[in-house]
């Protein structure tokens, strides 16, 4: 992998032989993969640690420190300075099994949580240092937005925020939605971002709503694509930490689906106040992370810089919940 040329990251050895683990500085450990299918840890290889059920049920008991001792045992020694760092880009709601890792396990955590040891967010705006960066163009062309609202979704489920916001908004408003999901029409990826730039809003609805999920819908399907993004997440504060407040709709600001929908209809109308949700394009770009070599990486660049410095994560669960 072209670490260096990428990323300007020197010095970095990404492994996926696990023969190597003797010698490894810091092993990445993916929070899915973990606790679904097979128990995955490192030597002793051929250890049978409990499944996650099990071990949920032990570091949850009043025994938690001794049940600490039990995982931490069955995983058997780690290499000397050697460096476990927890990966997960899933929200609290759809990530099972926190509970079944017990305390001290993990050294650093890496997520989107801005808190984590190592933060790699979905994406992020960055200064414009020429006028050919990404986006193109101070205004995406309005000639071309033949639609209203879009909206792409992939996993549909009535119970979730998302789509009851939806069955609202859509009584006032025609949403078209894309997607593998619920009354979507089929779209490939490859035709994701230029299928929405062709409508003046999208749809940033997030799965679940937590401290700094902020995913690719608001940065690569919204902001890219050169869409105003409606929010519905973490609160509007939140996303203040990473865009400008006048980049986005969030629909928090709203006391209803219907008075939402009446903004979005005076934008159509207004051409003028529209624009402005676009000014951040003549100062900044988008950076939409790329997976997985992107965190792979970061995490090799934040051994460098680590040096002996050392730590590790109490209470996984009670941190990345909160």
């Amino acid at each position: 992998m072209g670490i260096k040329r990428r990323f300007n990251i020197s010095g970095c050895v990404l492994h996926t032989d696990r023969a190597a683990y003797e010698e490894a500085q810091a092993v990445l450990f993916h929070h899915r993969d973990l606790v679904k299918g097979p128990p995955d840890w490192p030597p002793p290889w051929g250890v049978q640690m409990p499944p996650v059920e099990e071990r949920e049920g032990l570091v949850m008991d009043d025994e938690g420190q001794e049940a600490e001792a039990e995982t931490s045992a069955a995983l058997g020694p780690r290499p000397p300075g050697q460096r476990w760092v927890w990966m997960n880009f899933e929200s609290p709601s759809h990530s099972p099994g926190l509970q079944g890792l017990a305390g001290n396990i993990f050294n650093w955590t890496l997520s989107y949580r801005a808190d984590s040891d190592i933060f790699v967010p979905y994406g992020y705006l960055y200064p414009r240092t020429h006028p050919s960066e990404q986006p193109p163009g101070l205004v995406p062309p309005l000639a071309r937005k033949q639609g209203l609202v879009a909206w792409v979704v992939s996993n549909w489920d009535e119970r979730q925020a998302r789509v009851r916001y939806y069955r609202q908004l859509s009584q006032y408003v025609t949403v078209d939605v894309f997607g593998k999901g619920g009354p979507g029409q089929p779209l490939p990826d490859a035709e994701l971002v230029h299928t929405v730039a062709r409508y003046k809003f999208y749809l940033a609805f997030e799965n679940s709503q937590h401290l700094d999920y902020i995913t690719e819908k608001l940065w690569r399907n919204a902001f890219l694509a050169g869409a105003v993004p409606v929010v519905l997440g973490p609160n509007r504060t939140n996303y203040e930490r990473f865009v400008p407040s006048n980049a986005f709709i969030h629909v928090d600001d709203f006391p209803s689906a219907s008075s939402l929908a009446a903004h979005l209809q005076f934008l159509d109308r207004n051409p003028t106040v529209y624009r402005g949700y676009f000014r951040w394009r003549r100062s900044h770009a988008v950076h939409v992370t790329s997976f997985w070599d992107e965190p792979w990486c970061l995490a090799c660049q934040a051994v460098q810089k680590a040096g002996n410095q050392r730590k590790s994560v109490p209470n996984l669960a009670g941190w990345f919940q909160q």
